[in-house]
């Protein structure tokens, strides 16, 4: 019987939170403007205007490729947060679970890895079953016989392929998305403008 990867899932969802929590916090910084005041009200001050801009350059460049979204800790919680209004977030992670089944050094620990990301995302009675062809599924269940780093090579390359052709655009045609990068423009003109308006601190 197939059972879930309880620790991955936990991970997506705080990176869900910290994003919504810090997104909230950016839009709401790019209301208020930079004279406004109220630095009680509004927690991040100019010492973090260089982390803001890094901020909205990293939202902007979400759009730019793939990569840079899956390369972003904010861009792939947004992403998976679109997925899941799309109930597809599972091609997602089990993109991320590779990622990180790639980075285990101990022969142990990769074979008992490989088969629980298998029974989770693979098998047929799988609880996030992705969507990949009967040849691969069955490529990878062979691979599973001497586990190595790169056993789930030919399914993960399906599903990132997947996810580029069909779930980026949509997402960054997204209501979601487009208002967020809207607000990303404005922050880093604002923030640009509020730094040379600024004291320097020492």
């Amino acid at each position: 019987m197939c059972r879930t990867l309880a620790a991955f899932p936990t991970t997506c969802l705080e990176r869900a939170k910290e994003f919504k929590t810090r997104l909230g916090i950016f839009l709401h910084k790019s209301e208020l403007g930079c004279d406004t005041g109220s630095t009680g009200k509004f927690e991040w001050g100019s010492k973090h205007s260089k982390e803001n801009r890094n901020f909205s350059e990293d939202v902007l460049g979400w759009r730019e490729s793939f990569d840079l979204l899956l390369s972003s800790k904010n861009g792939v919680a947004a992403f998976h947060a679109f997925l899941k209004t799309e109930f597809s977030e599972e091609n997602l992670e089990f993109w991320l679970a590779c990622e990180e089944f790639k980075k285990i050094r101990s022969a142990t620990k990769l074979a008992s890895r490989a088969h629980r990301i298998f029974e989770e995302f693979i098998c047929s009675e799988a609880s996030k079953e992705v969507n990949i062809d009967h040849e691969t599924r069955e490529l990878t269940r062979m691979n599973l016989q001497t586990a190595t780093a790169t056993c789930f090579d030919v399914a993960q390359g399906k599903t990132r392929t997947l996810m580029e052709k069909d779930s980026y655009p949509r997402f960054l045609k997204s209501p979601a998305y487009r208002d967020l990068a809207a607000q990303a423009s404005a922050a880093s003109a604002t923030l640009s403008s509020c730094s040379l308006a600024e004291p320097s601190h020492t």
